[in-house]
């Protein structure tokens, strides 16, 4: 079998993420026809994806959103989408790159595409890229961040006790004074 070098399966994906972002545009122009609803599930890593830390650390690698009742917010733009949603009660705003999604389904009509995430031939826009750079710095805040919790883990309660004493003290020493609360109340 030949080599494809025309790479047909990046221009099919790129064409069914425009197809996605079509229906998108729809949705937001005119909203959810009928029991339309949609579940797009996307890599919660993927470059240029925004979700708050509270939804990272619950899904660390991929989440599934439903876009049905309760969706507000939609903006569509060239290579991604924004949505708000609620998650136990708290509101959240997604920022999902088209790029990110691994699948789309619309249960009322038993549609479905499935994407291998990252695997475009669109130029994503410079704020998408994470840089080696980036992902440095990123891996040393980790480690320093580890390092101080791992400090405060072994100091023992009685040197945390002598600190705050200390900590007394030298207000004491910067011209604070105590003053009780009788020292307010009209004498008669």
């Amino acid at each position: 079998m030949a080599e494809d070098l025309i790479r047909y399966d990046i221009i099919i994906q790129d064409a069914l993420r425009g197809a996605v972002r079509k229906i998108l545009n729809e949705v937001l122009r005119a909203g959810l026809p009928g029991e339309h609803h949609f579940y797009i599930a996307f890599e919660t890593t993927a470059p240029g994806v925004k979700i708050s830390n509270r939804l990272k650390e619950r899904y660390p690698k991929e989440m599934t959103i439903v876009m049905q009742h309760q969706f507000w917010d939609l903006q569509v733009s060239e290579h991604a989408f924004e949505v708000g949603l609620s998650f136990g009660g708290v509101p959240e705003k997604l920022y999902i790159p088209f790029s990110a999604i691994k699948g789309f389904f619309d249960p009322s009509v038993q549609f479905a595409l499935e994407f291998e995430p990252g695997k475009t031939a669109e130029e994503l826009p410079e704020e998408f890229a994470v840089t080696e750079r980036d992902l440095e710095v990123v891996e040393e805040l980790h480690e320093q961040l580890e390092a101080v919790e791992d400090k405060a883990d072994k100091k023992p309660q009685e040197n945390n006790d002598a600190e705050a004493d200390k900590e007394d003290d030298k207000s004491s020493d910067n011209g604070a004074q105590v003053v009780s609360l009788d020292a307010f109340r009209k004498k008669s």
